[in-house]
């Protein structure tokens, strides 16, 4: 498992308007936008590319485009459909899919109550859209779920990784895959009740509002 952290002035700024508790979810949400793109824009260095012949208005030549199998999005459910519009912004034309986790709040362990993936994923690079990676349970059940169908590498995008989860994530991947995290920022520890300290809060609440 391989991490980056992104340094960039740009995301600092942005990641310090979402932590605080008074940025409202309008503002919140744009910037998420505004954020994974930036984000988006490191974690996609290595997509893969094939050459194509192409005319330009001047002369042929020969470029390059994504290629065949098409790169997939998996944001989960459902925070991670606030990072969604930044990364197929970026790449519009990757494939989405879709995994509903959530935790219990008692284990802290991830539920699945979604999937709208390929049985297949041979050879495909998979992009997983996560705002949170705190205890990690609900990224290993994602990247679990990829690899066991032929995932060719998997880029799990965060903004934000406490020190415990990406312990445990380590630990869990070892070296059954290529796995890429790419966060903004790695914060201090986990409280008791499995929150990112600092952080930003509860994601999904903020990005849509409570649901009871």
């Amino acid at each position: 498992m391989k991490l980056q952290v992104i340094d960039h002035p740009l995301v600092t700024h942005k990641l310090t308007v979402l932590r605080d508790e008074n940025t409202p979810s309008p503002v919140f949400r744009q910037l998420v936008e505004e954020l994974i793109m930036l984000l988006a824009y490191e974690s996609t260095r290595n997509v893969s590319i094939t050459p194509k012949a192409i005319n330009t208005p001047v002369a042929p030549m020969t470029a390059a485009k994504l290629s065949k199998p098409r790169p997939i999005v998996v944001p989960i459910l459902r925070a991670g459909l606030g990072m969604l519009e930044g990364m197929t912004r970026l790449m519009p034309t990757a494939e989405v899919g879709f995994l509903g986790l959530k935790r219990d709040e008692e284990t802290l362990e991830a539920i699945t109550y979604a999937n709208r993936l390929p049985d297949d994923l041979t050879d495909r690079q998979c992009f997983v859209l996560d705002p949170m990676l705190a205890t990690g349970h609900t990224l290993i059940a994602a990247i679990d779920y990829l690899i066991e169908r032929g995932a060719k590498d998997v880029t799990a995008i965060c903004i934000l990784a406490a020190p415990e989860g990406l312990k445990t994530l380590e630990e869990h991947i070892g070296d059954r895959g290529d796995v890429k995290i790419i966060v903004a920022a790695v914060d201090d520890h986990l409280n008791e009740k499995g929150f990112i300290v600092p952080g930003l809060g509860d994601a999904g609440d903020r990005l849509y509002g409570v649901v009871d």
